[in-house]
């Protein structure tokens, strides 16, 4: 059973830095493409950032405009772990953060990331910028 566990959100000020982990487990993590979303009530998950799985050549990221510069997406394919390094936080940042997992392996999909690629989700973590 693939379980994907978030940590790390909170309360943060503007400009403030908050990393994100995602914790999995019940698949051959490096051979993943991974994702992190994040929703506000009311609105569509939104996709923030991709990683692919891991090739000879190294691993490809993907930014949504919005974060890009700002945040900045790894992953420790020996601790089956992705993060998210979230830097200069705004206020509209506020939302819940979800990390995502496709059912194929060995597979890059395309940018912006469709919810209906990612089969496998975490419960989510709030992330809350505010003064």
């Amino acid at each position: 059973e693939v379980q994907l566990v978030e940590s790390g959100g909170g309360l943060v000020q503007p400009g403030g830095s908050l990393r994100l982990s995602c914790a999995a487990s019940g698949l051959t993590f490096g051979a993943y493409t991974m994702a992190w979303f994040r929703q506000v009530p009311g609105n569509e998950r939104e996709g923030v950032s991709i990683i692919t799985y891991t090739r000879w050549t190294g691993t490809g990221t993907y930014y949504a405009g919005s974060v890009k510069g700002r945040f900045t997406i790894s992953r420790d394919n020996a601790k089956n772990t992705l993060y998210l390094q979230m830097n200069s936080l705004k206020p509209e940042d506020t939302a819940m953060y979800y990390c995502a997992a496709p059912s194929v392996k060995y597979t890059v999909f395309g940018w912006p990331p469709k919810e209906s690629d990612y089969n496998y989700w975490g419960q989510g973590t709030q992330v809350t910028v505010s003064s």
